[in-house]
């Protein structure tokens, strides 16, 4: 039987920076991908027309440029480029005013003061604040539950006071936390639009720290790109294991084998088992892990039926990529300028298309995110052309058939030709994902789900992705969840698959054997 000191089950970029981590460690790495491909939804493909380098679902990367886990990995030196465009984001409004964020702080202030004359001086404030908690926010961010030094230490940089009404902060609907901070719309906009990135209405609460966080983040190191798309991140990730891991792809594993309450190995589609002497870290869905590749045996009851009756995924979500001509037409000028470009709602917009959402309608103005790739990284298309992409929410199930994706698909051209006339005379070609084919693509987003479950309140930290420890650690001993599922989260910064190794190294040192009886303890604890 082949042996290895850890596999690694998933290639997506969660999987490679664990896989990374733990070779720096010394580890012998194996990782077995189902797909052919290693990035899960971190690619880049020829898929509109030929010199149209088009990304396949993730597309712009702020929480890799502040991660510290994927600043620690140091890509750069393993040829990654980051690349940004004039502009970071443009939300253009119905009546065609729009409202710009810059990395040049002064510049947004001058565009959201356009709007209400003191906004400018509120949008710096907020941006100081920012700065002030930024580093310490961050550790705490991408630490394993419960993350009590960076915490300790952010409300020492804060104080009480502050740390109060931070904390108000993180319950806020986008919505209200806009409104207290701004007077005119194009401020808030800029942040609530930020917010809709997630599954979340504007009026949720909770809603207002992903607008915050996101924004405060295209304030500080934009939403850059990797020169030559997507998928040359995870070109780097598999240049810098090259020699002390093992990537395998088209080898799908069916199951995880345990003995004795322990993780010892996998079983792949082939029949073949391979033996893991420390761990077995899972970058998949929670759902995919509990009651699949792991047998229901080895699982609490009450966890099993926690993912049953309580799991929850985000919305479902269809994108379009187009090969254009030429650049967007807009008729806002300044959208031209933006790497990211919201548009399809105001604040009452925003607030009716999720409400359709939560009612499980499909909303009747979509609101779109849409990505001007050449705009950002000129190497995406021929040059005087422009690759770009739009993709919108939709509810889970609502967009089955061919047909139902084929309205979906006009509403969002629709939305974009009324804002840049003669867009659709610009369209050389089409790629459209509906959920269905994202799904297709990367097994692991579940009905077109791409944030690896709910970004709800109710489903983050020690609720993620079920009540329990809100740690990469399962009742399986030795067996970690390295995916999106677990804390802190979908996007791209590394953070469940670093949190993994974390546990890990943890449950192979000095201490592993009192690390081991804490975890089983809180298990029994949470599971009964």
């Amino acid at each position: 039987m082949e042996t290895v000191d850890a596999i690694v089950v998933g290639a997506g970029h969660n999987g490679l920076v664990a896989a990374n981590l733990l070779a720096d460690a010394g580890w012998d790495v194996l990782v077995l991908e189902a797909t052919d491909i290693p990035g899960g939804a971190v690619h880049t493909a020829e898929v509109t027309a030929p010199g149209f380098r088009n990304d396949l679902c993730s597309a712009f990367f702020p929480m890799s440029a502040a991660s510290p886990i994927v600043r620690g990995l140091g890509l750069e030196e393993h040829g990654l480029r980051w690349r940004h465009a004039p502009e970071v984001l443009a939300h253009v409004l119905p009546d065609d005013r729009c409202a710009v964020l810059s990395r040049d702080v002064d510049r947004t202030a001058r565009s959201v003061a356009q709007f209400s004359a003191g906004d400018g001086d509120a949008w710096r404030e907020l941006f100081a604040q920012w700065q002030q908690l930024r580093e310490q926010l961050l550790d705490a961010l991408f630490t394993p539950f419960p993350p009590v030094r960076p915490a300790a230490r952010l409300l020492r940089r804060t104080g009480t006071a502050e740390a109060l009404r931070l904390a108000r902060m993180l319950t806020l609907p986008a919505r209200r936390f806009t409104q207290e901070r701004f007077s005119g719309e194009g401020a808030r906009l800029l942040l609530a639009g930020n917010a809709a990135h997630s599954d979340l209405s504007v009026d949720n609460a909770g809603s207002a720290v992903f607008g915050w966080l996101l924004t405060m983040l295209a304030q500080d190191v934009g939403f850059p790109v990797p020169e030559g798309g997507a998928g040359e991140l995870v070109s780097a990730l598999v240049k810098r294991l090259d020699g002390r891991g093992t990537v395998h792809c088209g080898r799908e594993v069916t199951e995880i084998l345990v003995a004795g309450g322990r993780a010892v190995g996998v079983r792949c589609a082939d029949g073949d088992a391979i033996r893991a002497r420390r761990a077995v870290l899972a970058d998949v869905p929670a759902t995919a892990l509990y009651g699949k590749l792991v047998a229901q045996e080895w699982l609490p009851a009450r966890l099993v039926q926690d993912l049953h009756t309580g799991f929850e995924w985000d919305s479902a979500t269809v994108k379009v990529d187009w090969a254009l001509s030429g650049p967007v037409p807009w008729t806002a000028a300044e959208a031209g300028r933006a790497g990211t470009v919201h548009l399809g709602c105001d604040e009452d917009g925003l607030s009716a298309f999720g409400a359709e959402l939560a009612r499980g309608r499909v909303p009747r103005r979509p609101f779109l995110l849409l990505g001007q790739m050449t705009t950002a990284d000129p190497t995406r298309s021929p040059e005087g052309t422009e690759a770009v992409w739009a993709y919108t929410h939709v509810p889970r199930g609502s967009v089955a058939t061919p047909s139902a994706l084929s309205r979906r698909v006009k509403s969002i051209e629709d939305s974009i030709e009324r804002h840049a006339p003669g867009f659709g005379d610009r369209i050389v070609a089409r790629y459209v994902q509906g959920p269905a084919e994202l799904a297709d693509h990367d097994p692991s987003l579940v009905g077109g789900a791409v944030n690896g479950g709910t970004t709800a309140i109710h489903q983050q930290l020690f609720f993620r992705p079920v009540p329990g420890l809100g740690r990469s650690d399962t009742p399986v001993d030795r067996l970690y969840l390295a995916g999106a599922s677990a804390h802190p989260g979908g996007a791209v910064h590394g953070g469940p698959g670093a949190n993994a190794v974390r546990a890990a190294l943890a449950r192979n040192g000095v201490l592993g054997s009192g690390y081991a009886a804490l975890i089983k303890a809180a298990n029994r604890a949470v599971y009964g």
